[in-house]
């Protein structure tokens, strides 16, 4: 990926043939060479002295804030002296309050920054733009019907704004299931018929090396060269036609852009979980967005899908290395947007937001459990950006993004050791006898004793950070008429956040036990893998709630045992952790439920955006059934071909390389007499193998 391929523009016959050349390597970069790898010779603009100023106001007030939250925290522990339980509670402390301030002063910077922006106007006229752009859509097992619906809503949108043809779409598979496989195949060959164009291409990868970012890299290093930029897409993202047209003259009006993106907003939400997670990002995200891009400047950071990259700063700067080391910390990078952003800002490409444009949209995990699976893998991705950390040359705005997304996760732990030490000096408080004169010359005696009153206050001060920025995205909602009316009015939509306090509320202690398991299991090196998100409703069965919420259950009930055993005023001071914990099991499950109404309404449920109402009407009169992958491929001939065409040649291979599946399956099928035999006694890993084989492939359909 460090040099462009200079292949030919594919044709409409080529799509069938997109695979990597022998010799070609998607990742270029040898293991451990991030971090010794040479700064470029491309040095990025100084910082201008505004957005100096800005990033110190930020950090600023986020020392400010947590000097005046520890200052406070002092004084409620030193009395009597400050124990050493006590003065691990007061560094825990800082280093929590100091990750809470940070968000609040970029959140507060966010407010002001919308009061005083009109909004964009939807309806402004569309620029005029030249590039040729390619739009890329990486997949792993996901529906072929839903996924080719989207598509096809997205096509038909870009060729209502009149620039289409400056577009070429790529669906490109690193799909295992064998039957998904073909059904993608299937489903690409009838949305081509559907849209009518010749610029839609389906590749799919036998290997999928370095599993997302490995699909892209290859695409770059075969057809990277053709295009001016890229737009890589999730198996659940959306765009309106206008948005990406937008994004495209964005970046061709800065040259030294290297990537731009919006915000992507959540929509299709079902679940109670699924529907407080769109509320809460439709009615915070914009603030928080704006507050970032404000100091972000051109060292933002990359979420992974809906942006528009520069191809020729991404194959010269973001090639990815594999990490020194076993799983989880070694090996391929899992979180790589973040790196590819911090490689592309070393080399002095900006990394732009516009949090503002709208018409990008994404769907969330439907049930908590889903949500923390995926949340878990997105944690071990994180964690392994330590070792980016040190790279040489990158940004300190970069590496503060890395912190930041590892902070993200190991606060939950720190908040876990927080509450456990806390509880601890109750216990000891209240069972053990003090040691009131030490040995060793005394004054005064060491009484274990806190400021109470002052404990509320600094308790009450901790929750106005936190719950102020969702109170200052609703007076936005209030000082917008339009807007108002689109989440149902003031009332409606003060409700709304309410709700949302208090289901969160709930599931937060849940989701702090989850992520820090996750955390001790990722360093203990067991490794995440990579699954299929699930993106149907949350339904989960009982006896799948009980094993997966019985740690969560039984943290709640020891809880609630040492807080009573101290006290009932403990017990309630505690109670919104351990409320939330006792009653995981039953939170789960409604949350996971169906949900419906205006409460947690927002302005694209009650006026969904045509790309979007299109995608479901799309997705709602989609064939939802998948046929086995041979049985497909016996039935349709044209389906055949199109599968066939696109194998690789034939070639000898090394003893050490033998596919052992496709040894197996040869040897089954020449044992079956028929066809329904031979699939019958066939392994989902074995018809995979077959389907890489033409000759074997052909072998079994031939079968009576």
């Amino acid at each position: 990926m460090g040099t462009l391929n200079t292949a030919p523009r594919p044709v409409a016959g080529d799509i069938t043939k997109q695979r990597l050349l022998p010799g070609e390597s998607p990742l270029p970069m040898a293991p451990g060479d991030l971090a010794k790898s040479r700064v470029p010779d491309r040095v990025p603009a100084a910082v201008g002295p505004a957005m100096a100023w800005r990033r110190g106001l930020i950090l600023l007030a986020t020392a400010a804030l947590t000097g005046a939250g520890g200052f406070e925290m002092y004084r409620v522990l030193e009395v009597g002296g400050v124990t050493v339980l006590e003065a691990m509670v007061l560094v825990l402390f800082l280093v929590l309050l100091a990750w809470v301030a940070f968000s609040f002063a970029s959140a507060l910077v966010g407010f002001f920054v919308l009061l005083t922006r009109r909004p964009d106007a939807v309806d402004a006229e569309l620029p005029s733009i030249a590039s040729r752009t390619a739009m890329l859509l990486p997949t792993y097992n996901e529906d072929p019907h839903r996924l080719t619906a989207r598509l096809h809503a997205i096509i038909e949108s870009l060729e209502a704004t009149s620039h289409g043809e400056l577009f070429d779409w790529y669906v490109l598979s690193d799909s295992t299931d064998p039957d998904i496989w073909v059904a993608e195949e299937k489903a690409l060959l009838a949305l081509r018929q559907a849209v009518g164009t010749s610029r839609l291409y389906y590749r799919h990868r036998a290997d999928n090396t370095a599993r997302k970012a490995g699909n892209i890299s290859e695409w770059i290093t075969r057809f990277g060269a053709v295009y001016d930029f890229m737009i890589v897409l999730d198996a659940d993202s959306l765009m309106s036609g206008q948005t990406i047209v937008r994004l495209v003259h964005a970046i061709e009006t800065n040259p030294t852009a290297g990537l731009v993106q919006t915000l992507p907003m959540v929509v299709n939400a079902r679940s109670l979980f699924s529907r407080v997670q769109q509320f809460a990002g439709r009615l915070y995200g914009p603030m928080i967005a704006a507050g970032v891009a404000w100091w972000h400047g051109s060292e933002g950071n990359y979420w992974g899908h809906n942006a528009i990259i520069r191809v020729k700063a991404f194959a010269e700067a973001a090639a990815l290395p594999q990490l020194r080391g076993r799983k989880p910390f070694g090996g391929h990078i899992l979180s790589h947007d973040f790196v590819e952003a911090a490689l592309m800002r070393r080399a002095g490409w900006g990394i732009y937001m516009l949090p503002t444009l709208g018409g990008s949209y994404e769907e969330v995990p439907p049930s908590l459990l889903d949500f923390a699976a995926r949340d878990r893998r997105w944690c071990q991705g994180n964690l392994q950006h330590l070792a980016v950390v040190p790279a040489r040359g990158l940004h300190w705005v970069s590496r503060l993004h890395f912190m930041v997304g590892v902070g993200a996760y190991l606060t939950a732990p720190l908040w876990l050791l927080f509450l456990l030490l806390g509880m601890l000096i109750s216990l000891q408080a209240r069972f053990v006898r003090p040691e009131y004169f030490p040995k060793g010359f005394s004054l005064f005696p060491t009484w274990p004793a806190q400021d109470p009153v002052l404990a509320i206050w600094v308790f009450v001060a901790t929750m106005g950070l936190l719950l102020l920025p969702k109170l200052l995205s609703l007076a936005l909602i209030w000082t917008r008429g339009s807007v108002r009316r689109q989440f149902s009015g003031a009332l409606r939509t003060s409700a709304g956040v309410l709700a949302e306090v208090v289901v969160s509320a709930l599931m937060a202690p849940v989701m702090m036990i989850f992520q820090s398991i996750a955390v001790v299991e990722i360093l203990a090196g067991r490794d995440a893998g990579w699954q299929t998100q699930r993106r149907d409703d949350g339904t989960v069965e009982r006896r799948e709630l009980y094993r997966k919420y019985g740690v969560p259950t039984l943290c709640g009930v020891a809880m609630a045992a040492s807080a009573y055993a101290v006290s009932l005023p403990l017990l309630l001071w505690m109670s919104p952790v351990i409320v939330g914990l006792l009653f995981a099991v039953p939170i789960g499950a409604l949350t996971a439920k169906p949900a419906s109404g205006e409460l947690f309404a927002t302005p694209e449920d009650r006026e969904p955006p045509s790309v979007l109402r299109r995608a479901n009407e799309l997705s709602a009169a989609a064939d939802v059934g998948i046929k086995p992958a041979l049985m497909a491929l016996r039935e349709d001939s044209e389906l055949l071909a199109f599968h066939v065409a696109q194998l690789a040649p034939p070639r000898a291979v090394r003893p050490d390389t033998v596919d052992a599946n496709l040894v197996v399956g040869r040897a089954k099928v020449d044992a079956s007499d028929t066809f329904e035999e031979a699939a019958a006694h066939l392994s989902s890993r074995e018809v995979f193998s077959i389907l890489n084989d033409a000759s074997t492939l052909s072998t079994v359909l031939q079968k009576r």
